[in-house]
């Protein structure tokens, strides 16, 4: 049973995915060397051969192809009938096996104990109001020893946008914290992007939150992660234009992606600790 905040979400995001944004682009191009630069291009999971992987909240069409090319035993759990069509007709161009799940990322409850050896969380979880529940339930089903890999936000700059740029730098807006970001506060009311076929989209954007450095990092550790490695994401283009989304990626370093590994032996967890 999805709760309010999932029921809005899944609408806004089968909007988007039918509106062919980007994330609802299935990856039809991949071989074994495009798979990993797609998944692993810093070689932090090695060889993934045979490895039980699960894509969360992931879906597409993207991850979940590119690690089942890799040799891996693919699963991918999305809310939203569209995202996972994106899987169901890239695993069908392939000729590849992949186990398809619909569901909260929140609820991973139909998973077994220990049941997967890396565990793969693409931007999504910033539309949920507290991560710690995620990570509670990836420590349930993944191996000690496994890894897993989580994008967010940067929330320290979450509240600003290339529509900001007033000719010296883009302007914060808002009170750092964990939060819901506010609708009065952030330009994005509507996403704006061009589909595959190169028209623009204009589509109701989700609810979204913000989640403070802080609370993801005690929350991991928390739930007995350790973090092994950290990258910021910002842009492949060379001297973007000013007020352009590829330089406000340039200067606002907006994704982060942590790279955690269940730890084997655990002592009691220290209490979450949160940025207030």
């Amino acid at each position: 049973m999805l709760d309010e905040l999932a029921q809005f979400n899944k609408a806004r995001w089968e909007a988007i995915a039918a509106a062919q944004s980007i994330y609802a682009r299935p990856w039809l191009d991949l071989d074994d060397v495009t798979a990993r630069q797609r998944v692993d291009p810093y070689g932090y999971f090695g060889d993934v051969t045979g490895k039980r992987v699960l894509c969360l909240g992931s879906g597409g069409g993207q991850q979940s192809v590119a690690f089942a090319l890799l040799g891996a035993q693919s699963t991918v759990l999305d809310l939203t009938d569209n995202q996972l069509a994106g899987d169901r007709l890239a695993a069908d161009h392939y000729g590849l096996k992949i186990r398809i799940e619909q569901g909260d990322m929140r609820d991973l409850t139909r998973f077994a104990e220990g049941e997967f050896d890396l565990v793969y969380h693409t931007y999504s979880i910033n539309f949920i109001p507290d991560p710690t529940t995620v990570f509670a339930q990836v420590a349930r089903v993944l191996q000690p020893g496994g890894s897993y890999f989580v994008q967010w936000h940067n929330p320290f700059t979450q509240l600003v946008d290339e529509t900001t740029w007033d000719g010296m730098g883009y302007r914060l807006r808002g009170l750092y914290g964990d939060q819901e970001i506010p609708a009065h506060l952030f330009a994005e009311e509507n996403w704006t992007f061009e589909d595959s076929a190169g028209n623009m989209q204009s589509v109701a954007s989700p609810r979204s939150f913000r989640h403070a450095l802080s609370t993801m990092i005690n929350g991991l550790v928390h739930h007995g992660f350790q973090v092994v490695g950290c990258r910021e994401e910002t842009t492949d283009e060379t001297n973007p234009a000013p007020g352009s989304w590829e330089h406000y990626k340039a200067v606002t370093a907006w994704i982060l992606n942590l790279w955690t590994v269940k730890a084997t032996h655990l002592a009691k967890p220290p209490a979450v600790l949160s940025h207030v």
